[in-house]
C-alpha cells in the first residue's frame, strides 16, 4: 500500500482536488482509499439514533452495517489520538491511501495553496511537501525539488502522484492481485514490480 498526501489550510480545495483525482485513478485500475483528518470533533451519527445512544451509554466501539457498507466507530475517550500509521493500519488491501491533512506527517504531499485566503504557504516549514497546486502564479521563488501545478491540472496531479509513490501510470491486467490470499501478502509491498 502507498500512502501520498494532501495538505493545505481549510478552505484551499483539498476536498476538492480529491474529488477530482480520486476518478482518475481508479479509471487507471488502481484500488484508490481516502483518509481524511479533521482538526475539530466530528460526528456521523445523529442523536437519537440507536448507534448514538449505544456509544453515549458508553461502548468504546460500535459498528453499523447494511447491505451497501458499514462504518466502524471508535470513541477515542482518555486515549491519544490515533497516530497515521495506526489508522493506515485499519484499511482493506488498497494500491494507494490519499491522506487529506496531517500537515506535518513525514509523507510525501501535495500543498493545496490558494493565496487569496490569507494564509502562509505551509512547503517552507514543511519538508514533505513535494508539490504545490495553486490557482495562481506564485510570487515568493521556490526550490528547484517542488514541482508546481495550476489548481486546475487534475490530470498531470494524478500522474505525479503516481510517478511520487512509484505506481506505473496505469495497472497492468496482471498485477491484479488475489484477494483471496491477501492476508498472506505484506502489506508494504507493491503489487507491481516494474
Amino acid at each position: 500500500m502507498k500512502v501520498f498526501g494532501i495538505a493545505g489550510y481549510s478552505g484551499a480545495g483539498k476536498t476538492t482536488l480529491l474529488e477530482k483525482i480520486v476518478p482518475l485513478l481508479t479509471a487507471r485500475g488502481w484500488r484508490v482509499s481516502v483518509l481524511k483528518h479533521a482538526h475539530h470533533g466530528f460526528d456521523i451519527d445523529r442523536p437519537g439514533k440507536d448507534s448514538y445512544r449505544h456509544r453515549q451509554a458508553g461502548a468504546g466501539e460500535v459498528l453499523l452495517a447494511s447491505g451497501s457498507r458499514w462504518v466502524l466507530m471508535h470513541e477515542v475517550r482518555d486515549e491519544a489520538e490515533p497516530r497515521l500509521a495506526d489508522l493506515l493500519s485499519y484499511f482493506s488491501p488498497c494500491d494507494l491511501v490519499l491522506v487529506e491533512g496531517y500537515k506535518t506527517e513525514p509523507i510525501a504531499k501535495l500543498e493545496v495553496y490558494r493565496a487569496d485566503n490569507g494564509k502562509p504557504p505551509l512547503w517552507p516549514t514543511q519538508p514533505h511537501i513535494v508539490a504545490i497546486a495553486t490557482d495562481q502564479p506564485l510570487a515568493t521563488p521556490l526550490p528547484e525539488a517542488l514541482t508546481v501545478f495550476d489548481l486546475n491540472d487534475v490530470p498531470a496531479i494524478a500522474t505525479f502522484i503516481l510517478e511520487t509513490v512509484q505506481l506505473p501510470e496505469y495497472r497492468p491486467v496482471d498485477a491484479v492481485p488475489d484477494l483471496q490470499n491477501a492476508e498472506d501478502a505484506d502489506p508494504q509491498m507493491a503489487i507491481f514490480s516494474g
